[in-house]
C-alpha cells in the first residue's frame, strides 16, 4: 500500500531537551496507525509537527508525496481532533461541523454536513448544543467537524482519554468502524496499549523521543525488538533475563520437566481469566494467566510448579 504520510529523520528540541530524535515513519494510505508510548515520549510533539503547530529542527515531513513541514497549518490537508474536542459551546452541532467549511468558502455546505453527521451517526441531533450531548456524542461531533473537510490524514491526540472506561470500549469500536467506512488515514496518539492493539493496523512504539519499533499489533506484541517494547506493550514476567507473557506460563500442582516450584501469593479474578501471582524459591515473582472457569482454583499459600516452553522466551541483548 502506498504511503500517504512520511517522516524522514524528524527531530525537535525544546531548549536543550530533545523531545523527538530522528523519527522516520511511513504511514500507508487508508490505515489506522497509532503512535504509542508513555507520557513525555514525544508522540504528541510528533503529531503537532505534522499538523504544523510545531516546526521540526531537522528532517522532512511529506504528505501525498509533497513536502509540508515548511507550510503553514492551513495549507496542510490534515485535521486534528484534540483531547478535549475543542467544540464551540455557543454553536449547535451543525454550526460546529460547518465552521471549517464556511471559513474556507466551500460550496455545498448543507449536503456535506448532513453526510458527515450521518457518517458519525448523529443524524437528528444537528440542532443540539454541545452541553446537551454525552461525552461520546461530543467526540463524534469533533470527528464530523474534521472529516467534513476531507483531510488526507486525520490526527487524533488521545481522543478517548476524557471518557469513562466503559464508554471508551464502546467508542473504540465505533472509531475503528468509522475509519473503515470513511477510508481516511487515521494517525492516533495514545499511551493506552489496549487501545493501540485493538484498533490499529500498524503501531509505532515511542520511547525517549525515538521510535523503538514499528509494525503490526501482532508483531509488536509477539516479537518485540527491545526490552522496553516487551515491557510496555502487554504484561511481562522477567525470569532469568528472559521475558515471558503471563499466558505463556503453565501453573500446575505436579512438577513437569523443566518446571520450577513456587508458592501462590495472590489471585486476581478478571472475569473469564484469573491472574495467579507466585513466588519462586529465590524470591522472584511471576504472574501466570489461567482460565477462571472449571477446575479447582489455586489458593494463596499453595505450593505449585511453574513451567513454560523455551520457544515462548523473549531475550534481548
Amino acid at each position: 500500500m502506498d504511503p500517504i504520510l512520511e517522516l524522514y529523520s524528524v527531530s525537535k528540541r525544546f531548549g536543550t531537551h530533545p523531545a523527538v530524535s530522528g523519527v522516520t515513519l511511513s504511514i500507508p494510505r487508508g490505515a489506522f496507525f497509532s503512535l504509542l508510548g508513555p507520557s513525555g515520549c514525544g508522540k504528541t510533539t510528533t503529531l503537532r509537527m505534522i499538523a504544523g503547530f510545531e516546526s521540526p529542527d531537522e528532517g522532512e515531513i511529506h504528505l501525498g508525496g509533497g513536502r509540508i513541514d515548511r507550510l503553514p497549518p492551513y495549507r496542510r490537508n490534515v485535521n486534528t481532533v484534540f483531547q478535549n474536542y475543542a467544540l464551540f459551546p455557543h454553536l449547535t452541532v451543525r454550526g460546529n461541523v460547518e465552521f471549517g467549511l464556511r471559513r474556507k468558502g466551500i460550496a455545498g455546505i448543507a449536503s456535506r454536513v448532513e453526510a458527515a453527521l450521518d457518517q458519525v451517526r448523529l443524524t437528528g441531533k444537528a440542532s443540539r448544543m454541545p452541553a446537551q450531548l454525552s461525552g461520546g456524542e461530543r467526540q463524534r461531533v469533533a470527528l464530523a467537524r474534521a472529516l467534513v473537510l476531507q483531510p488526507d490524514v486525520l490526527l487524533l491526540d488521545e481522543p478517548l482519554s476524557a471518557l469513562d472506561p466503559q464508554l471508551r470500549k464502546q467508542v473504540r469500536a465505533e472509531l475503528k468502524d468509522l475509519q473503515r467506512r470513511a477510508g481516511i488515514t487515521f494517525l492516533f496518539v495514545t499511551h493506552d496499549q489496549e487501545e493501540a492493539l485493538s484498533m490499529s493496523d500498524s503501531i509505532a512504539v515511542m520511547n525517549g523521543g525515538r521510535v523503538e519499533q514499528a509494525g503490526s499489533p501482532e508483531e509488536i506484541y509477539r516479537r518485540p525488538r527491545t526490552r522496553f517494547v516487551a515491557s510496555f506493550v502487554g504484561a511481562m514476567n522477567w525470569i532469568d533475563g528472559a521475558g515471558l507473557r503471563p499466558e505463556a506460563l503453565r501453573i500446575c500442582r505436579t512438577p513437569e520437566a523443566g518446571s520450577r516450584p513456587a508458592t501462590v501469593t495472590m489471585r486476581t479474578f478478571l472475569g473469564p481469566i484469573m491472574h495467579i501471582e507466585a513466588r519462586f524459591e529465590n524470591g522472584a515473582t511471576c504472574v501466570a494467566e489461567v482460565s477462571a472457569h472449571g477446575g479447582v482454583p489455586f489458593r494463596e499459600g499453595e505450593c505449585v510448579h511453574i513451567g513454560w516452553d523455551a520457544d515462548d522466551e523473549l531475550r534481548f541483548a
